[in-house]
């Protein structure tokens, strides 16, 4: 194998073009977060979703099915336009798994084009060297996989015995920045996996993340001893990463509740396939309007509108978003009644990312 640079293979070439899309990238995050802090009118990060099929079949995820069609691209870029001419951050694709999706590609191109910075959480198994080179040149920034053990079993076949050679071609040939997120808690076989994964990731000069299953009924547990020493170790892998400063985390290990000011609806939103606006992923039904029909006036209302489910969310992109407004603008009101929705596909515990280290990205 040649030489490479940084803890990766990956060539010179690579290099430059990754630490140019970084820094790039970073100086439009604190732009965002410059204008988040002065104005509470627009959104800071949408999940949008163009396909909820799922070539995997993960018993604790509630968000795919193995039938839908993916929505058609031209749907998918006036939905993008609605969020642009809202002034949207950030726009991270989900599903799903947004791989199936065959006009993916110029659905970043869209994001990009209109100012938004573009994010996406896969499974990986789709990936390879050729999908990696067009993921690059249709202007991804940010990637997130998530790992949940060291072995496939019956939970879940995203292992990192099955990824890790996606690992490798991701720390060699990808321009934009790649977290992989680990998992502690409830149903988890051997928590000394989530700590394998990590150092892992790190050693390939990628970021990791740690994450925690819960029991379907969603009451935060806390972890046990040895698990708390591996969720501390995970932390301190790198003490440059900006959710150390977010105590949610902390609160969401030991089973405490975590009281802040939840912007669901206005400053996060999650489009599902449908084209409705909720207030996330485990909230589904949470206005259930329409994005065409979603007013400034409703994002205030959510802005200022009291979650019932904030005090035991788990829920982190919702949590690091709350960091913006947590410090101003007490809720008053109190949800509206619910629209109907499509009740999940399984009861089975949810996961969460709640902590980041990186490596030499």
């Amino acid at each position: 194998m040649k030489p490479g640079y940084g803890k990766s293979q990956a060539s010179l070439g690579v290099w430059f073009w990754r630490a140019g899309r970084f820094f790039h990238t970073r100086a439009r995050e604190l732009r965002a977060i410059v204008k988040a802090l002065i104005s509470t009118e627009h959104p800071f990060l949408v999940h949008i979703i163009p396909t909820r099929r799922c070539n995997l079949a993960c018993t604790y995820c509630n968000e795919f099915d193995d039938f839908s069609e993916p929505v058609a691209v031209e749907e998918m870029k006036k939905r993008l336009d609605i969020l642009a001419d809202m002034r949207t951050s950030i726009i991270t694709i989900s599903g799903g798994e947004p791989l199936l999706h065959p006009e993916l590609d110029e659905i970043i191109r869209h994001i990009r084009r209109r100012g938004m910075i573009a994010g996406m959480i896969t499974n990986g198994f789709l990936l390879t060297k050729e999908r990696i080179e067009q993921l690059n040149r249709a202007g991804l920034e940010h990637l997130q996989i998530s790992i949940d053990n060291t072995m496939p079993d019956e939970v879940s076949k995203k292992s990192l015995k099955t990824l890790d050679q996606l690992l490798e071609l991701l720390g060699n040939y990808a321009y934009f920045q790649v977290n992989i997120n680990s998992v502690l808690g409830s149903g988890v076989k051997d928590p000394e996996d989530a700590l394998r994964i990590a150092h892992r990731a790190v050693a390939l000069g990628l970021t990791s993340t740690v994450g925690i299953i819960h029991d379907h009924d969603g009451q935060l547990k806390p972890l046990g001893p040895r698990e708390i020493e591996i969720f501390e170790e995970i932390m301190t892998l790198s003490k440059r990463s900006f959710s150390r400063f977010n105590e949610f985390q902390h609160n969401v290990a030991r089973g405490r509740e975590h009281q802040w000011r939840c912007r669901a609806g206005s400053r996060y939103l999650y489009v599902c396939e449908d084209g409705l606006v909720h207030w996330c992923s485990q909230q589904r039904g949470y206005p259930g309007i329409p994005l065409a029909e979603y007013t400034p006036e409703m994002r205030h209302r959510e802005y200022f509108t009291e979650k019932f489910c904030a005090p035991k969310c788990t829920v982190s992109c919702v949590q690091q978003v709350g960091i913006l407004d947590n410090w101003r603008a007490p809720q008053t009101l109190k949800p509206l009644p619910m629209t109907p929705a499509s009740p999940p596909s399984s009861p089975e515990p949810q996961l969460v990312r709640i902590a980041t280290t990186r490596g030499d990205t």
